[in-house]
Formats: C-alpha cells, structure tokens, sequence
C-alpha cells in the first residue's frame, strides 16, 4: 500500500510525468485524425479522376444481330480506330435484328450516344438497359442495316 500512496505522492507533487502524457496523447491523436483525413480525400480525389479517365474510354461489347460471318470484326476494327475500346465481340441471340440497336449499360446514356453518332445510327435505337453485372458501357448489337454505317465509315 506504501507503494501506491507514494506513486500518487509523487504524481501529484510533480505534474510534468502527467502532462507530458497527456500532450503525447494529443500528439498521436491528432497525427492520426490528419492522415485519416487526408488519406480520405486522397482516395475521393483519385477517384473522381478516374471517373473522368473511364468516360474518355467507352468499353463496347459488339455482338452480331445480322447473322453476316464476320461483320462484329469488321466493326470491332472501326471502333478500335475511333477510340473505343471493344471488350467482348459474339453472337447476337437471333440473327433477325432488323435495325442495329446501341444499349447503355453503365448509366451514362451520353456514351451510348457517342457510338451511336459514329455509325449514323438513329437516336431512336438508342436505349437504356443499366446493370451493374456488365463490366462494359455499351452493347452495339448489329442488325441488318449494318451496311448503311459500315459503307459510310470507309
């Protein structure tokens, strides 16, 4: 017991032990505050760059509607050309489609746009079908007019 009451003597007949604790705890406390905080905006400002960054590169997927051999390579090549960044090349479901249709996958229909206005495509075929399980922003899919922006691209 002699021990405690002479730990609390001393404590209390000199303070410096006690502040010196108590400003390294305000030390470390506000070290880590700042490089929460500016590891935080770190990470949003990264991130809104990159959202830019992602909208300067559209990622298409081109899949045959027309059943024309071919003709998904041959639009891969022209896209690559103008900057689009073609992810995936395949089949259509049915090989029917009339008129080619452009779908925006990601939310930004403007991307959609931008693809559609390269190949002369009516805004009309144009729509909008978000989900978040394609990694991609738009789907081109080709439908037998295909020669019409095709011949105008050459």
């Amino acid at each position: 017991m002699e021990r405690s009451v002479n730990r609390t003597k001393i404590l209390t007949s000199n303070p410096f032990p006690l502040i010196i604790i108590f400003s390294l705890s305000l030390l470390v406390v506000f070290i880590s505050y700042k490089t929460f905080t500016d590891a935080k905006l770190f990470f949003q400002n990264n991130s809104e760059e990159n959202k830019t960054l992602a909208k300067d590169l559209i990622q298409v997927e081109v899949l045959n509607g027309c059943g024309k051999n071919g003709v998904a390579d041959e639009l891969t090549g022209l896209l690559r050309k103008n900057n689009f960044d073609v992810v995936n090349t395949g089949n259509y479901k049915t090989f029917d489609v009339s008129y080619s249709i452009v779908i925006d996958r990601s939310g930004s229909l403007q991307n959609a746009v931008k693809l559609a206005d390269l190949l002369k495509i009516d805004h009309k075929n144009v729509i909008e079908q978000v989900n978040k399980n394609y990694f991609l922003d738009v789907t081109l899919i080709v439908g037998k007019d295909y020669r019409e922006f095709t011949s105008n691209q050459r």
